[in-house]
């Protein structure tokens, strides 16, 4: 069993393997109390005044509690990063890279921007973490490289890949995280 955990993670893709370990040894901190949450969170203010820059990656580690919906994001991640690398970006580990880096850009700049919009600036300053939203991002790119392929989630229902981040959209919110998170990948 070990050897098959162990042989799994090591054909994973690089970028894929580095997050996805990444995410997990964040959270896992946060959540024996090694690392504090606060320290991670996209927080503008110390980002630019007090030069706290790793706030801006850090962000995309931590999924927050390590419960049912970390699980899932988790094999999602494990599961459709991977799946982009190998097959949408062979050969391009660069290229892949880079989307990850423009999706991780463009989610900051929509929260740091929307933030700063009247109304709208309650909801988007709750959003400090973009964990959530990053691996979203990536289930709605490869969902869009194969919107006909027939999927079953847990069984209870069928649907095609393209309805696949507004099944993981009403799943979060099933189990009780944040609809905005979500919402800034799939509009």
């Amino acid at each position: 069993m070990a050897q098959a955990v162990e042989d799994w993670y090591k054909q994973m893709p690089i970028i894929t393997r580095t997050y996805l370990t990444a995410a997990i040894v964040t959270t896992v901190g946060c959540s024996l109390d090694i690392i504090s949450p606060f320290n991670l969170c996209l927080h503008p203010t110390l980002v630019v005044k007090h030069y706290q820059f790793w706030r801006l990656i850090t962000n995309f580690l931590f999924f927050r509690k390590m419960d049912l919906d970390f699980l899932f994001h988790m094999f999602f991640l494990a599961r459709y990063c991977k799946l982009l690398e190998e097959n949408s970006f062979r050969g391009r580990t660069a290229d892949f890279l880079y989307m990850l880096l423009f999706g991780a850009t463009f989610l900051t700049g929509t929260v740091l921007i929307g933030g700063m919009i009247p109304y709208l600036s309650e909801s988007f300053a709750k959003i400090i973490f973009l964990s959530n939203s990053l691996t979203l991002m990536m289930v709605y790119v490869w969902s869009k490289q194969n919107p006909f392929i027939h999927m079953s989630f847990l069984g209870l229902f069928t649907f095609t890949a393209a309805y696949l981040p507004w099944v993981l959209l009403g799943f979060s919110v099933f189990v009780g995280a944040s609809a905005w998170v979500d919402l800034l990948v799939c509009s």
